[in-house]
């Protein structure tokens, strides 16, 4: 009876430290995903987007690299922004809404777009805004 108790407390002991051991990121993942976030918001770009225009950068595009899997701002300060795509047409799409950036921190605005595609930030304010973006 005693071994059998035994037994199942270290079944369950071994089982849940398993799960734990699993769950757990390993150091070279973390590694990986540090060095991946230092090499995309190492390659940011400043930016200075004047009153009276929502588009930045105005009447032009930003083109993607390999450094960032995702579209990614700093603003100084909270603001809401989107990110939109200029079509094969010539006309542009924005396939989300506004997502607000808070101010100091990297926010992501779209996720997963290809290396090379063309690309602008659409703002909800044609205030004054400066910051960061990396992409």
């Amino acid at each position: 009876m005693h071994v059998r108790k035994r037994l199942a407390n270290g079944t369950l002991a071994a089982s849940l430290l398993a799960g734990v051991t699993i769950l757990a990121p390993t150091a070279a993942q973390a590694g990986e995903e540090r060095a991946a976030a230092a090499s995309c918001y190492g390659s940011a770009h400043s930016y200075s987007k004047p009153e009276g225009t929502a588009d930045l950068p105005a009447g032009r595009l930003f083109v993607t690299s390999g450094n960032c899997a995702d579209i990614n701002i700093m603003p100084r300060t909270n603001r809401y922004v989107m990110v939109c795509f200029e079509t094969a047409s010539g006309g542009s799409h924005c396939p989300s809404g506004y997502t607000l950036a808070v101010g100091g921190e990297w926010n992501v605005i779209e996720y997963d777009v290809p290396d090379g595609t063309q690309f602008y930030f659409h703002f909800r304010s044609a205030a004054l805004s400066n910051g960061s973006w990396a992409a």
